[in-house]
């Protein structure tokens, strides 16, 4: 039997009107405590900070996880640790984005590295997200709406999907359902209207940005995968963190990606080039040279880790070495 996962409840709210009596455990990334002082009402008993996504890492939390409720502050990296941590202790989970940066706040999984690839555990959605609008609006201009790109990767996962679709790649489990593909393009044009409201840190822009997140987490839950909002954007992605290193935030990896492959898919970019740049999305940290070898090892990269069918496992090497950068400028 299959169960489809909902999505946590978002409440809205400024951090000082949050009422805990609790003791809390409070994961974080590298600053977050900066941004945080003089805005928590309350003062956490334990503060863990989260420096890399792997189980190994999360693990070592677990000893040391005293309190009766895990809050997480931040972005992905932050809310993925604590939702293994909580678990694995047993804990409700309450998350603050600090920025609307991904949409790992709503999802039911964690993303950890794993071999040089991202993989998803199932571990719980939040109890909980609080969402202090005013908090997130902000936040630096790169960062505080990049979850834009989590919602515009649509258009070229669902491009993908449909492609597996016709060379006969997709698994019972995933055949292309068109009444699905209208949906998520009905996500997409919402996110594209909302995207200069948002990028300019605006409360109601941000709020429809998290509605259109929210929606495309439930879409995919009651799919059962995520081949509707992830494909060759992701991928790319995934290989460009493995040769760049860690370093550069989830958005600048994602966007450039997004652009690239529905470049290569044919599809008409400027409108999502628009909402990206409006958004204040990075699109031209990855060195030309750095993304010409990355489109060289996708197909060879996507192969081997079993992933979804899409463009990327099509790439020839006359496509990788003379593909022009430029169309990120």
């Amino acid at each position: 039997m299959r169960c489809s996962w909902g999505v946590p409840p978002i409440q809205y709210t400024s951090l000082k009107h949050i009422h805990e009596d609790r003791a809390v455990d409070l994961l974080v990334t590298d600053g977050i405590i900066d941004v945080l002082r003089g805005r928590l009402s309350f003062s956490p008993t334990r503060v863990h900070e989260v420096s890399e996504a792997t189980i190994r890492h999360w693990d070592s939390f677990l000893s040391d996880i005293q309190g009766e409720v895990v809050y997480a502050v931040g972005g992905g990296l932050a809310v993925d640790a604590a939702k293994y941590v909580a678990r694995k202790t047993d804990r409700p989970l309450v998350c603050i984005p600090t920025a609307i940066s991904v949409d790992a706040f709503f999802t039911w999984a964690s993303g950890h590295r794993e071999d040089g690839c991202v993989r998803y555990l199932e571990t719980k959605p939040p109890d909980v997200v609080v969402v202090d609008l005013e908090l997130a609006g902000s936040g630096p201009l790169g960062i505080r709406s990049a979850g834009v790109t989590d919602v515009l990767s649509i258009a070229t996962g669902r491009h993908d999907w449909k492609f597996a679709e016709g060379e006969g790649r997709n698994p019972e489990s995933m055949h292309y359902d068109p009444s699905i593909d209208k949906m998520a393009v009905a996500i997409l044009d919402a996110c594209l209207a909302c995207s200069d409201s948002a990028g300019l840190g605006e409360a109601e822009g941000l709020r429809r940005l998290l509605e259109c997140l929210t929606l495309e987490v439930l879409l995919c839950n009651l799919v059962g995968h995520a081949r509707p909002e992830e494909g060759s954007e992701h991928y790319f992605a995934y290989v460009a963190e493995s040769v760049l290193g860690k370093g550069l935030p989830h958005g600048d990896l994602v966007g450039p990606g997004i652009l690239i492959m529905a470049h290569l898919q044919g599809q008409d970019i400027a409108p999502l080039k628009k909402a990206m740049k409006a958004c204040n999305v990075p699109l031209t940290n990855i060195p030309p040279n750095a993304i010409r070898t990355i489109l060289q090892m996708l197909p060879d990269y996507c192969a081997r880790h079993n992933l979804p069918y899409g463009i990327a496992h099509t790439l020839t090497d006359s496509q990788a070495r003379s593909f022009d950068p430029g169309i990120l400028e």
